[in-house]
């Protein structure tokens, strides 16, 4: 798998290749460790783009279980990646309440401006 068919399947995922994956590509690059990336692709590879989950159930799956870590930048990407995977804003939404339930407030607080935040950017907020 080269470089190209890596960024190939972010961008058919999420709709373009995010810095953190341009960014390890170019470090293991330099590094001369480019075996890395691949294995970590591989196995990436095998367990998203071969599970039995469609990749909209995936992507909102992701996107909880980003939340309930406190990994807010990369629930941004799967939020998006809901989206672009045909998630409606009620589904986010439905997200969002059931992580109230796993890390309160807080994250509930940051999954609505992370899904508005997607929403508006896809045009899907009504002004």
């Amino acid at each position: 798998m080269n470089e190209t068919e890596i960024e190939n399947r972010y961008r058919e995922l999420l709709g373009f290749v995010p810095d953190n994956v341009r960014k390890r590509s170019a470090l293991a690059r330099l590094s001369g460790h480019e075996a890395s990336i691949e294995a970590v692709e591989s196995l990436r590879q095998s367990l998203l783009h071969d599970n039995p989950l469609d990749r909209k159930t995936q992507q909102l799956v992701h996107f909880a279980m980003l939340l309930a870590l406190g990994h807010t930048q990369a629930a941004q990407l799967h939020a998006r990646g809901a989206l672009k995977a045909g998630a409606l804003a009620q589904e986010l939404y439905g997200v969002c309440e059931t992580a109230a339930i796993v890390g309160g407030m807080p994250i509930f607080s940051s999954a609505v401006d992370i899904v508005y935040d997607a929403l508006e950017e896809a045009g899907l907020i009504p002004t």
